[in-house]
C-alpha cells in the first residue's frame, strides 16, 4: 500500500513539474529592444533580460517584439499579433523614434493609449517604460512628450519604469552628454553597445520583478 501512496506521489509531483510553464513577458519596442547594432544577438536587451530574471530564480520567457525603426504608431499597429496566445505580461519600450521624428506629443500618446487598451482587453499587466525628449524641441513639448507616460501608466494601471535609460544615469552618464555616454554607446551615439545594455538592463529589471509580481494577480 505504503508503494502505491508513493507511486501516486511521485506521479502528481511529476504533473506540477510537466504544468508549470514559465511567465511569458512579451517585450514590444524599437531598435532598443530589437537589439539593431549588435554583432552578438545575445548581448541585447531581451535576452540580457531575460538571463537577468533566470539569475534570480524567476522562471520567464522574454519575448522580443522589437522592431528597429519602429515608433508609437507602429507598435500600435502590430500589437494585436504581437501579443500571441502564451503572452502574460507586456512590456512597452516605444517612443524614441518619435522624437527623432518630432511626432506631436499628442500622436504619440493616442497611440500608446491605443497599445494599453489593448493589453487591459487581454486582462494584461503592463510595464510603460518613459523616454525622455530633448530640449530641442521646446520646454511646452518636452512637458507633453515626458508627460504622456506617467499619466497613462495611472489611467490604465501600469507600471512606469521612469526613463528607459536610467540605469546609465546611476553610472553617471547623462544622455544629454554625449562624452559621458560614449563608454555605454555604439559609434552611431544612438544604441547601446554590450556594456550600455547591461546598466539598462539592471536599472529595468526590479521593475521587471515588480511585473512578474502581477501575472496572474
Amino acid at each position: 500500500m505504503r508503494a502505491v501512496r508513493n507511486g501516486l506521489a511521485v506521479t502528481l509531483l511529476l504533473a506540477g513539474a510537466v504544468s508549470a510553464e514559465p511567465v511569458t513577458v512579451v517585450a514590444l519596442g524599437d531598435s532598443l529592444t530589437a537589439g539593431y547594432g549588435l554583432a552578438d544577438q545575445s548581448q541585447g536587451l531581451v535576452p540580457v533580460l531575460e538571463g537577468w530574471l533566470k539569475a534570480r530564480a524567476h522562471d520567464v520567457v522574454v519575448q522580443n517584439a522589437g522592431v528597429s525603426g519602429d515608433t508609437t504608431a507602429g507598435g500600435l499597429a502590430r500589437i494585436g499579433w504581437a501579443l500571441g496566445p502564451d503572452a502574460d505580461a507586456l512590456i512597452v519600450t516605444l517612443g524614441g523614434n518619435d522624437l527623432l521624428r518630432g511626432i506631436d506629443p499628442a500622436a504619440s500618446r493616442a497611440n500608446l493609449e491605443g497599445i494599453l487598451k489593448e493589453a487591459a482587453a487581454r486582462k494584461l499587466p503592463v510595464l510603460l517604460v518613459a523616454m525622455k525628449a530633448p530640449g530641442n524641441f521646446g520646454p511646452e513639448y518636452k512637458a507633453a512628450f515626458d508627460g504622456m507616460y506617467g499619466e497613462l501608466a495611472g489611467q490604465y494601471g501600469a507600471l512606469l519604469a521612469e526613463d528607459f535609460f536610467g540605469g546609465l544615469r546611476a553610472a553617471g552618464a547623462d544622455p544629454a552628454d554625449p562624452a559621458s555616454m560614449a563608454a555605454f554607446m555604439q559609434a552611431d551615439g544612438l544604441h547601446p553597445n554590450p556594456e550600455g545594455v547591461k546598466l539598462i538592463v539592471e536599472g529595468l529589471g526590479p521593475k521587471v520583478e515588480e511585473l512578474l509580481v502581477r501575472v496572474g494577480s
